[in-house]
């Protein structure tokens, strides 16, 4: 390495500087002159190694043994350095600015909890998890948390935004506890957990009582579908957190059983789903007595996080206006394909059974034992489905809005058991947000209307770094979008605004513009015949003196009236005004007195505004 080095590098050296001279194209005329401070430089050798040196190089003088010391110090750097590939210097203050930015981003991803400043509570609870290794929106989304930001974290799916959010307002209370000397108190909770689903707030709830052993706070879980008098007396107890559906927390409230008091930490998860699906004036009246909390001056406010797989600009725009000054943090796999995924589109032509190409897709992921998901877009074909494979002698279970929520629970119970006979899980979209399910195989019967809907589905599969595979059965209407998301997907482009109107609208105008096209380059030709055809003879007609038109005699008088000849008589000296013509304009002027001031066999073509010329509507 060390030949191989001398060969490459070649240095020339003088008492006062030396030169890069084989290597232009990596160091262009790079000159480093004596050091005017020398104590500046930290030893790089130890006296043993200095003495070494001074041995093999025969070098007497102080100056010369710095130089060669740091030539060699160079030379160690050059050959650490020669296996990278070479980066590009930014060339002005901009490039410098963003390099600088790049790297800060950079920073954020650590390679384990400690360097987020989590303290040894919480990463007692991460090791009972067995969890080691941060994922980018907890590299991200923690440090932000724990400096009181009120902030959108915006992650895939099964991407661990729950413990981004969970660990850092754990440490906070215990910070609360130890500075402000705050205390657990019955029906006065310090956090609250909204979730638009009783399935999302029971798994958020399953995720706090896992790290609240060694972390020391209290939750309870309080969601709509169960029997509110065990949420009362739980209420009623000493409490740090609350996780539940808005609907059922606001019957709380009503009711005395819950306080706004202490409320510091709210979080708003799936906050997406929450706007999309009507909850808007639910979570505004929950909002309205912490705003008016926070105006008072001795309040502390509260912090506010909202976290979400998906956003789109019309949810963006609206949280934007409740929440006022949040700060929007997102990963770099929002709104895209997961990575561990494997995406197959089917096309059907339209002549095939649909159910019995399910049957085909399903066939080898239940043959090697792997849990499924057929997703339908309606009850009735959700209905239709789990009729089909119930009668080829497949285990199913359902889960859809007509399914009352005890037994979706118990659905999920048994789809989720290793050791029981229910492999297939036939849904609709209910079951595409907010379930944490080990999926191996998503598959879509019917295709999705949008590309959101699409990335939720998908979102079920792959989850925390898994592999897993997506296959979509696209019918002939479907086409169009599917083909559009999987050439975004190929690009690694968002997927945030691919919906079935869109595509077909943006389809329509490409064809309008198409056809405009083909159009304007037809009325270019036609106006390019007629004017080729309206040309001039060659031969200019014979005139006669006195400016008079000759006169054709007849047999049977001596004298005839002259005929009116193709060219008028030149009247007057004075100049001709050129006509003026104008080919695909509605405007279209000619300048002279008279048609019968035109010069013979020039004809005006024109040619109408939509296309047609002005003989062709005479005709």
């Amino acid at each position: 390495m060390v030949g191989a080095s001398r060969t490459i590098l070649s240095l020339s050296l003088s008492s006062s500087l030396f030169t890069f001279s084989k290597i232009p194209h990596v160091f262009p005329f790079l000159r480093l002159h004596k050091p005017r401070f020398p104590n500046a430089f930290r030893p790089l050798y130890s006296a043993a190694a200095i003495t070494s040196l001074t041995k093999e190089t025969n070098v007497t003088d102080p100056d010369q043994l710095k130089h060669t010391i740091l030539l060699e110090r160079l030379r160690l750097r050059h050959l650490k350095e020669s296996a990278k590939p070479p980066q590009q210097r930014p060339s002005s203050s901009v490039g410098v600015e963003e390099e600088n930015s790049i790297r800060k981003k950079s920073k954020k991803l650590v390679e384990n909890f400690q360097e987020l400043g989590l303290s040894e509570e919480v990463m007692g609870a991460l090791q009972e998890l067995n969890i080691e290794v941060p994922t980018e929106i907890q590299c991200i989304g923690i440090p932000a948390v724990m400096e009181r930001k009120s902030v959108v974290l915006g992650s895939h799916t099964g991407s661990g935004k729950t413990l981004a959010y969970l660990l850092p307002i754990v440490q906070l209370m215990r910070e609360d506890e130890a500075n402000l000397g705050k205390k657990t108190k019955p029906r006065r909770p310090r956090t609250v957990v909204l979730c638009p689903t009783r399935e999302l707030s029971e798994q958020v709830y399953r995720v706090a009582k896992s790290i609240s052993h060694h972390a020391r706070f209290r939750s309870i879980l309080v969601s709509g579908g169960s029997r509110i008098r065990p949420q009362e007396d739980s209420l009623n107890n000493a409490i740090d957190m609350v996780v539940g559906t808005p609907g059922r927390i606001l019957q709380h409230i009503e009711e005395g059983n819950m306080v706004y008091g202490d409320i510091a930490y709210l979080v708003l998860d799936e906050a997406d789903t929450m706007f999309d699906r009507g909850f808007g004036p639910e979570i505004r009246k929950f909002l309205a007595p912490l705003n008016q909390r926070a105006l008072k001056t001795n309040d502390q406010g509260f912090q506010t996080i909202l976290v979400t797989a998906t956003m789109t600009t019309a949810v963006q725009k609206l949280v934007d206006e409740e929440f006022q000054g949040i700060e929007h943090l997102r990963t770099s796999t929002l709104h895209k394909k997961i990575a561990n995924a494997r995406h197959d589109f089917i096309k059907l032509s339209g002549g095939e059974d649909k159910l019995e190409a399910l049957l085909q897709v399903l066939e080898p992921s239940l043959a090697k034992g792997s849990k499924v998901m057929v997703f339908c877009n309606t009850l009735n074909s959700s209905r239709a489905v789990d009729h089909f494979l119930s009668e080829n002698q497949i285990s199913t279970v359902n889960y859809h809005g007509e399914v009352p929520a005890e037994q979706r629970v118990e659905n999920l119970k048994k789809f989720k058991d290793e050791e029981g006979d229910c492999p297939t899980l036939v849904c609709t979209d209910l079951a595409a947000r907010g379930l944490d399910l080990d999926v191996d195989h998503v598959v879509m019967f019917d295709f999705p209307k949008n590309s959101i809907d699409y990335l939720h589905r998908t979102g079920r599969t792959a989850r925390m770094g898994a592999k897993g595979k997506v296959t979509s059965l696209v019918s002939r209407k479907d086409q169009m979008l599917a083909a559009r998301i999987e050439e975004a997907m190929r690009n690694n482009e968002s997927l945030e605004s691919l919906t079935t109107d869109n595509v077909r609208r943006d389809a329509a105008r490409s064809q309008i513009t198409q056809e405009k096209g083909r159009s304007v380059k037809q009325m270019r030709e036609v106006s390019k015949q007629r004017n080729s055809r309206d040309k001039p003879s060659s031969s200019p007609p014979a005139r006669l003196t006195g400016g008079k038109t000759p006169v054709r005699k007849s047999s049977s008088s001596s004298f005839s009236k002259p005929r009116k000849s193709s060219s008028p008589p030149e009247k007057s000296s004075k100049p001709k005004r050129k006509i003026l013509k104008t080919v695909g304009s509605r405007s279209i002027a000619a300048r002279g007195k008279t048609g019968s001031d035109r010069r013979p066999g020039k004809k005006l073509s024109v040619v109408g505004f939509r296309g047609k010329s002005s003989s062709a509507r005479a005709s």
